[in-house]
């Protein structure tokens, strides 16, 4: 009689998740802008900065190469910085890219958040 009994693998994650998903449509509109740039750069900043009404607010900027202390992430062969400070603010938050007729731009969902200011642009955790 033969055994049916399937072999047990460790639970192995083997894409570890970071702090910060993007969604497609956000990847893609990088990626357009970043062909736009001359030199193309080599990746994506993203962060927390201590400013604004709140306490911190989101930057992305381009980069050439990472930082000594980034973690680099990779979405559909976009490079994604993220500094270990700013990776304990950004922790599950999703970057997705909105347009809308009012407006267009990249949008933060952070669970981390306990409130925002009332323009909108700064947080605090």
């Amino acid at each position: 009689m033969a055994s049916t009994t399937t072999p047990v693998t460790p639970d192995v994650e083997t894409t570890p998740k970071g702090p910060v998903v993007l969604t497609p449509t956000a990847v893609s509109k990088v990626k357009e802008i970043m062909a736009q740039q001359n030199p193309v750069p080599a990746g994506l900043r993203i962060g927390v900065v201590g400013c604004g009404c709140s306490g911190f607010s989101y930057s992305m900027s381009f980069e050439n190469a990472p930082g000594m202390m980034d973690k680099i992430y990779n979405f559909d062969d976009l490079k994604v910085y993220v500094d270990a400070t700013s990776a304990m603010y950004l922790n599950g938050c999703i970057v997705d890219y909105m347009e809308t007729l009012e407006a267009a731009g990249f949008k933060f969902e952070n669970p981390n958040v306990k409130s925002t200011c009332g323009c909108g642009s700064s947080f605090s955790v």
